[in-house]
């Protein structure tokens, strides 16, 4: 196979993994606010659905900084990249928590960070989303 052609295949894959650790995300955060929903109140489904948010923006983030959807640059560029996106998404999440817990504090600060962890340890389980042809 040819360079180009590789960097296609690998590009793919970063896409493929990305939009299903999105959906993942997403059916998480879902999930957990019909959850908390059904077991509690409206407040606490809105306390899941701002752990979830606080979660996911500073992922968005990290993603767009890092240019996932591009072909691949340079070593020291991407490493320049990486440090620059995990300094944003760690700078985007620390200003998210003080701005929702001092704003609009959750009425149920449990379901808040739960779903945060929940959101946030999503990517574990996204390489088993994975279709087989575009794992390794």
């Amino acid at each position: 196979m040819g360079l180009n052609v590789m960097q296609r295949l690998e590009t793919l894959r970063r896409q493929a993994y990305v939009i299903r650790l999105t959906i993942a995300q997403l059916l998480v955060a879902l999930v957990g606010s019909l959850l908390a929903w059904a077991a509690v109140d409206k407040g606490s489904a809105g306390s899941v659905a701002l752990g979830a948010l606080v979660a996911f923006l500073p992922q968005a983030f990290f993603v767009y900084r890092m240019a996932i959807f591009q072909q691949r640059a340079s070593a020291s560029r991407n490493a320049l990249r990486l440090f620059r996106a995990e300094a944003g998404k760690f700078g985007l999440t620390v200003a998210l928590f003080a701005i929702v817990l001092s704003t609009v504090p959750p009425s149920n600060p449990t379901f808040f960070f739960s779903a945060y962890v929940a959101v946030v340890l999503t990517h574990w389980l996204a390489p088993w989303l994975m279709p087989r042809e575009l794992r390794n």
